[in-house]
């Protein structure tokens, strides 16, 4: 019997393994059990005691908080350094709010979450929607990132998305099992960007996040926030050979109030026919517009700003 993942020229299937069952993966099954189990918690009384986890998490997770460190030195420098931890520690306090969050889509009926979720500018989805346009949305890489493809995937609206595979196969497995569970579509980025065009062009709104960096081959040097970033402008050929809307979203999740609020920009109609240094630069801006006002949900502790021009300094080299 065939276990590996199912890759098609359609989309990226996740596939259970008998190796799942193997004592080193132990750990990772007590660890989504607790997850699940949280879920059944009210948010109100939830929300505290993983926020303080978090926090108290953030304070060992050396690695991770060095990287946060050293992207917030260099995009928010007119922060104080007391007011930059604090970002880092909020941050360490969203991480597994936003876990059961989405698990909570996974274990229960979405019409629980549904309630505890506010669009801002939904009304720019419906106008893209009755013009019968295509859509991808450029969505920076927050804590609740798959969350709004989850709950528009739950509404009956047909979602495409490209992913990275994680380190641990069996946290891989249930993260793209829960991505799917409404039926979303994914596609790996190792399979390259025909599936996903593919599926946008035949209208399943697409889901796309810009703010990784892919080196200097194909990247722009543009501004990002105080600093500059290696940005790839691909959502300008992706807009053009899907002839999609390119909208941006971003979802934050308030603690004190348990409420998702996702936050929908007007589309970029300005990249078309831009050169590739403008894209990079409004993909970008977008970012700084959407995460500026809420820094705690953005995930700073990836190496965002690891290609540097040359002779500009490693910003995470010890």
């Amino acid at each position: 019997m065939e276990n590996d993942n199912k890759i098609t020229a359609v989309e990226f299937v996740p596939t259970f393994k008998p190796e799942f069952y193997h004592p080193r993966y132990w750990g990772v099954w007590c660890g989504i059990g607790l997850i699940a189990g949280a879920t059944y918690i009210p948010p109100r009384v939830r929300d505290p005691v993983l926020g303080a986890l978090g926090r108290l998490v953030g304070k060992f997770a050396k690695g991770a908080r060095r990287r946060a460190r050293a992207n917030l030195r260099y995009c928010m420098p007119e922060l104080s350094e007391p007011a930059r931890e604090k970002i880092i520690d909020d941050m360490f306090a969203t991480v597994p709010q936003s876990t059961v969050l989405m698990a909570e889509l996974a274990c229960r009926n979405p019409e629980r979450l549904l309630s505890r979720v506010h669009w801002h500018g939904e009304e720019i989805i419906e106008q893209a929607k009755q013009r019968q346009r295509n859509i991808i949305f450029l969505v920076p890489h927050g804590w609740a990132v798959d969350v709004p493809a989850m709950l528009m995937s739950a509404t009956g609206q047909k979602v495409a998305g490209m992913f990275h595979n994680q380190r641990n196969a069996l946290v891989d497995y249930m993260w793209n099992r829960v991505r799917r569970r409404f039926g979303g579509r994914l596609h790996a980025r190792n399979d390259g960007v025909k599936p996903f065009v593919s599926s946008v062009r035949q209208g399943w709104w697409g889901y796309y996040l810009p703010d990784q960096d892919h080196g200097p081959e194909h990247s722009e040097f543009v501004d990002f926030f105080s600093t500059y970033k290696a940005t790839l402008p691909a959502i300008g050929r992706l807009m053009k050979i899907c002839r999609a809307a390119v909208i941006p979203l971003f979802p934050v999740y308030d603690s004190k109030t348990s409420r998702l609020d996702i936050y929908v920009r007007p589309p970029m109609d300005d990249i078309a026919g831009r050169d590739d240094r403008y894209i990079a630069r409004r993909m970008n801006e977008e970012v700084e517009n959407l995460v500026g006002p809420n820094p705690e949900q953005y995930t700073w502790i990836l190496k965002l700003l690891k290609t540097r021009k040359p002779g500009d300094p490693d910003p995470y080299k010890r």
